[in-house]
């Protein structure tokens, strides 16, 4: 995930050096495109489902892979623009979530003990 982080620094300071806008504005911009891109993922799952009879069926579940690789992606920038620390930041939040939905689980259990409906 070390290198993953890396490409999202680069990335970063690429957008940095290209920004025309003050970095406070730029942190709101990269926060605010996480949105635009869940709007793509949306427009993929009409597109897949065939939903919009003006434009039927107009993607495939490739393209919704990658707008919600996108929207991933957009995150990892908004967080690392935010804080330095976004792979720490990223690791304690995943670490929580996992905590509070799995508990001491072990792997592979589904939760539930042996002889439990």
């Amino acid at each position: 995930m070390r290198e993953t982080w890396n490409t999202v620094e680069r990335l970063v300071e690429w957008l940095d050096a290209e920004s025309t806008v003050s970095p406070e504005m730029a942190r709101l911009l990269r926060v605010l495109k996480i949105s635009e891109e869940a709007g793509e993922v949306a427009e993929a799952i009409h597109g897949v489902t065939g939903s919009n009879p003006r434009k039927g069926d107009s993607h495939t579940w490739e393209d919704v892979e990658a707008e919600l690789c996108d929207v991933i992606l957009t995150g990892m920038v908004a967080l690392k623009t935010i804080t330095p620390n976004a792979a720490e930041a990223f690791e304690r939040r995943l670490a929580h979530v996992a905590e509070r939905s799995l508990g001491h689980r072990p792997p592979g259990r589904g939760g539930k003990e042996a002889g439990s409906a």
